[in-house]
């Protein structure tokens, strides 16, 4: 029994590695090709290089980092056959479809267009390789919903039934579009954004607090501000909406979050109160203490004064989630997000004042050192929201049908000791590789010597062949 249980926590510690490792390059990926594409639309309408010069930078973070989600995520596809092969069987008629989805419209479609982006600079026409950009962005988004579909299905299992073990499909259309991924994708997605504005924040400020390059970093870095308090306003919205779609699905994973035991008190008043901090009793029956807002967890989950909300007690205690987990996760998921929202808040009152000016911006020290520590909070978000959503459901690893110790393979301590240091070794120099190459990118700044890529031949009448290296490439062309 101590084996088993060993094993268990080594397998559950292992996993919870490779995903929370693999959570923070996706949404970069997503939200930077996004990026890329706009800042490339905006070169090729108004023909301003200093966009160029911006595109063909952040392009290279965007390809270190996508290369370490590439790494990660095969990794954690293996995890799911190594670690919990008995899920892996389970719900391969659902799981094994999804993955065939993704793979047909995201990752093979995406693997075409990535080899015309990277490459396709000055020997395609400026259209087409901004159309490949595109499909990078789109075939990105469309990756990420094919997880969440899966993601959300074991949160809010629909459209299955378990028979001798095995997850049959009986209703393809409420497996796909289950309850949980219609407020989940869309929170995903505006994390990914977040994520990724944030990023193109900290990096140009970083640029102008040097003072280098700040012609072009500073409008990259005005535009990201403005967009960025858009899109963390309208992150807090669809958490909220999150919030409601896991108190009428996953009730025992809300009152995880918010440590609310009971909904009740013994004078049968409603427990209302919303729990800025606190700590479990011995028993994990109460909290033992709290800092409290009176009626604020009936106004966030039932928008009414006094509502109801479910508590933990009212559930088996072998169908409980751990409370301290996701209770401070959660929590730490929203401060962070409120954080990226008065900073970006900040950078746009500063735009307002004039005091981002090309002149004026480098001024702005203060300012522009906590936009650079910054990029630590989405990252931050989003490991702490992964654990809030995938603690919240446990026991079950298909809430309600499958637990998780069910699903797990079947290996001794040994093996598990074996493979998690195996993987913790391999996260750990991709994580370390991946922050190396990126912070030399960025210390090395924006290419401007080499030649600015034309339409092509057609045009060689109006533009001059570049001098250098290249002058003997007609497709790498300036202007007059």
């Amino acid at each position: 029994m101590l084996s088993n249980d060993l094993t268990s926590l080594i397998t559950r510690i292992d996993f919870a590695l490779i995903s929370s490792i693999h959570i923070i390059y996706p949404p970069l990926t997503i939200g930077l090709a996004l990026l890329l594409f706009i800042s490339e639309l905006i070169w090729v309408r108004k023909k301003d290089d200093k966009w160029y010069r911006i595109t063909r930078f952040f392009e290279k973070l965007f390809i270190v980092n996508f290369g370490a989600g590439v790494a990660t995520g095969v990794t954690m596809e293996m995890a799911f056959g190594i670690l919990y092969g008995r899920f892996s069987q389970a719900a391969g008629p659902f799981f094994g479809q999804v993955l065939g989805y993704e793979t047909i419209t995201a990752f093979m479609y995406e693997a075409g267009f990535i080899g015309l982006m990277i490459f396709g600079w000055g020997k395609i026409s400026r259209g087409m390789h901004l159309f490949a950009t595109f499909n990078v962005a789109l075939s990105s988004t469309l990756s990420a919903m094919w997880i969440l579909v899966a993601n959300s299905w074991m949160q809010t299992p629909t459209g299955v039934e378990l028979k001798n073990g095995i997850f049959v499909v009986t209703d393809w259309m409420a497996a796909l579009f289950n309850p949980n991924v219609r407020s989940a994708f869309p929170h995903m997605l505006l994390a990914s954004f977040e994520l990724s504005l944030t990023f193109v924040v900290s990096v140009c400020a970083w640029q102008v607090l040097k003072r280098r390059h700040i012609n072009i970093f500073l409008k990259p870095l005005k535009y990201a501000l403005a967009a960025l308090a858009v899109v963390a306003a309208l992150q807090i919205y669809m958490g909220d909406v999150l919030g409601e779609n896991t108190l009428e699905h996953k009730p025992a994973a809300l009152a995880a979050m918010e440590g609310q035991y009971d909904a009740y008190d013994a004078n049968g008043n409603v427990n209302s109160a919303w729990h800025i901090i606190g700590w479990p009793n011995k028993d994990n029956t109460a909290l033992a203490w709290s800092i409290d807002i009176p009626h604020g967890l009936s106004l966030i989950e039932t928008k009414t004064w006094n509502g109801a909300v479910r508590g933990l007690n009212s559930f088996p205690k072998d169908e409980q989630p751990p409370v301290v987990l996701p209770f401070y996760s959660f929590r730490a998921m929203a401060a962070a997000g409120g954080a990226l929202l008065l900073v970006s808040l900040w950078g746009v009152w500063l735009m307002a004042r004039r005091r981002l000016t090309a002149e004026t911006a480098a001024n702005n020290t203060l300012f522009l050192k906590i936009a650079v520590a910054m990029v630590v909070l989405p990252y931050i978000a989003v490991i702490a929201g992964w654990w809030t959503r995938e603690i919240g459901r446990q026991p079950w690893i298909v809430n309600g049908l499958m637990r998780t110790v069910d699903g797990m393979s079947a290996m001794t301590p040994g093996l598990a000791i074996f493979w998690f240091v195996g993987f913790a070794i391999f996260e750990a120099s991709v994580v370390i590789g991946t922050i190396w190459f990126l912070a030399k990118v960025v210390r090395q700044g924006p290419d401007l010597s080499s030649p600015v890529p034309g339409e092509g031949h057609e045009h060689l009448g109006h533009l001059d062949v570049a001098e250098g290296e290249h002058a003997d490439h007609p497709e790498y062309i300036r202007p007059v």
